[in-house]
């Protein structure tokens, strides 16, 4: 029975490392084709209408998601955990109207700040395909990491702290 056990449990875990480097390996080459350009958006306005400004002298944390995606709605509190400590963006990419957008941030006790992409104009200018996506810039405003699908908050902190020495 122990024989058994143990080989299930080591077939499990050889399932989990090559699910883990093939994600991994996808995230990357979707990564690709992002616009890795310096970030240029100074002042945006937010669905709440107040103005959003890139802070000159921090890490800053650019995450587009949609309301109807479901690995978007799975890695939103790793989003909320990491808006508490750092400079974060997040940009609604075609998910209707601003109204729309906070019920769906109420429902899931979220209160990032968040600009609607309505039209998908963001989305195109980054490249941007595939969500959840997001794109971490270092105090230069450079690409220091970027993450196409699902990111862990500890993960998310590792490169926002790396971001910033």
């Amino acid at each position: 029975m122990k024989t058994k056990l143990k080989k299930y449990i080591k077939e499990i875990l050889s399932f989990i490392f090559i699910l883990l480097i093939f994600s991994n390996a996808l995230s990357y080459y979707r990564a690709t084709s992002l616009n890795k350009e310096k970030l240029n958006i100074s002042n945006i306005t937010l669905i709440d209408n107040t103005q959003f400004k890139i802070n000159n002298d921090k890490p800053t944390l650019v995450h587009f998601w949609a309301t109807w995606c479901p690995t978007c709605k799975i890695e939103a509190q790793n989003i909320q955990s990491l808006s508490k400590d750092y400079e974060v963006l997040t940009i609604a990419v075609s998910s209707k109207g601003d109204e729309n957008i906070q019920r769906y941030l109420k429902e899931h006790n979220l209160n990032f700040k968040v600009f609607n992409d309505i039209d998908g104009a963001y989305a195109r200018k980054f490249n941007i395909s595939v969500f959840p996506t997001t794109l971490i810039y270092d105090k230069d405003k450079n690409v220091r990491f970027s993450e196409v699908g699902y990111t862990s908050t500890w993960g998310l902190t590792l490169r926002m702290w790396w971001a910033n020495i």
